[in-house]
């Protein structure tokens, strides 16, 4: 992180607006700190967000390797004739 964005609590409290302002524009984080120590981390709402999607897809990707690790996957061939079947017996193939 840049150092000009890392501010104390105090510069928060008196620039709100401009804070909001230039992580808006930016699109960088800022970090807050209180009593010479790290707090909280400001961003925009589009950053947060993006940030959940990118940790809910490292989430699943785990969660898919350990599946494998473990064994339990099926073949894709076996998947994609149960989905033929499905569409078969709900009159879609």
């Amino acid at each position: 992180m840049k150092p000009s964005q890392v501010k104390p609590i105090s510069y928060l409290k008196s620039h709100a607006a401009e804070v909001v302002r230039e992580i808006s524009e930016s699109g960088e984080p800022m970090l807050i700190t209180q009593n010479g120590e790290a707090k909280v981390v400001v961003q925009d709402a589009q950053a947060y967000e993006d940030t959940q999607q990118t940790l809910a897809l490292l989430k699943l990707l785990t969660l898919g390797r350990k599946d494998i690790e473990a064994g339990r996957v099926t073949p894709a061939n076996e998947v994609f004739a149960e989905l033929e079947q499905l569409d078969k017996d709900n009159g879609l193939a």
